[in-house]
């Protein structure tokens, strides 16, 4: 929803503030935890070519996604973000228990670091000629394998429904299935292709995927998310 800029000032302090790019994997997880909760916030778009002076001054690494809550608070990593926004309201029980969601945040950091780590020399095999890309996938796909093992006997990645395992862990497969596409969609991997096209096809993930236009101090405000 986008309303008048003379209500700028007035929203600043009633939304959270989340620095967002579309196509970031890192923010596309933030909000769709964030659209999860049922809450909404004041969306500011970045291109990451030209990041505006407000986001470099909030946090040093200057990368997307960025949260200010209403107090003023900032959290400029994807999964605190995430958990913030469960915490603060979780109507889909997308967070675990504490002994499960233990077991979610090892799930994720397997995704965020050796996964990740393979993934972007696969992406951009040209940047590390030391191997083709076909080495890079044959690396990610090790995670790929773990996932494709726990989708045998389970719709999700931790049970039968949706949890935070999944929205912050398939945005990263989605990007490694991209990288190409024919041969993702022949690989021996037929949950993990499940999987997958069941998250991109849901309503939920198109409204997180709407396109907005970058953001600079004359925009009108957007408020992203869905109000309960």
């Amino acid at each position: 929803m986008q309303m008048p800029k003379s209500m700028n000032q007035s929203l600043t302090n009633a939304y959270p503030l989340l620095y967002s790019f579309r196509r970031c994997p890192y923010a596309m997880r933030a909000r769709l935890a964030l659209y999860g909760s049922g809450m909404e916030v004041e969306l500011r778009e970045v291109v990451l070519r030209d990041k505006p002076v407000e986001l470099r001054e909030l946090s040093p690494k200057a990368t997307v996604p960025v949260l200010v809550t209403v107090e003023g608070q900032v959290i400029d990593e994807s999964l605190d973000i995430m958990l913030w926004a469960l915490r603060q309201s979780d109507p889909e029980k997308w967070l675990l228990h504490d002994t499960e969601l233990k077991k979610v945040m090892v799930l994720i950091d397997q995704n965020d670091g050796q996964f990740k780590h393979w993934l972007d020399h696969y992406k951009y095999a040209d940047r590390f000629p030391e191997y083709p890309a076909s080495y890079y996938r044959e690396q990610a796909e090790v995670f790929i394998a773990t996932l494709e093992q726990r989708l045998t006997c389970q719709r999700y990645l931790m049970a039968d429904r949706l949890s935070v395992a999944d929205v912050a862990i398939f945005p990263f497969i989605r990007q490694f299935a991209h990288v190409d596409k024919p041969w993702f969609d022949q690989a021996p991997y037929p949950n993990v292709l499940r999987w997958l096209a069941d998250l991109l096809e849901s309503s939920w993930f198109v409204d997180v995927m709407v396109k907005y236009s970058q953001w600079n101090a004359d925009s009108d405000v957007i408020l992203f998310g869905q109000k309960r």
